[in-house]
């Protein structure tokens, strides 16, 4: 059985920082790219940090110099660490696995970020 489990959301106040942990079971974590979305009520769910098996990055533009994205393949978390947060960052955060060959996805349940003061 698969299962990612997203952590650590909640509520911060602006300028604040977070730290999200995405722990996976049932797959060869480190076999996988592990990226983190975001989605608010009514718009599309949106990328915002991926992380290849061999530990490179990227970050959509609004949330680069701000969030960093790691793993651990040791402990099959991958995390988001997210800093000088803003309101426009609220949003539910999931985690996502992808494997590309033979092609593979799964995903977390959502963890809620709410950025308000």
């Amino acid at each position: 059985q698969v299962q990612l489990v997203e952590s650590g959301g909640g509520l911060v106040q602006p300028g604040g920082s977070l730290r999200l942990s995405c722990a996976a079971s049932g797959i060869s974590f480190s076999a996988y790219a592990m990226n983190w979305y975001r989605q608010t009520p009514g718009k599309q769910r949106e990328l915002v940090a991926s992380i290849t098996s061999g530990g490179s990055t990227s970050y959509t533009d609004s949330v680069k110099g701000r969030f960093t994205i790691s793993r651990d393949n040791t402990k099959n978390t991958v995390y988001l660490q997210m800093s000088s947060l803003k309101p426009e960052d609220t949003a539910v955060y999931y985690c996502n696995a992808v494997r590309p060959l033979p092609f593979r996805t799964y995903w977390g349940q959502g963890t809620q970020v709410t950025v308000s003061s």
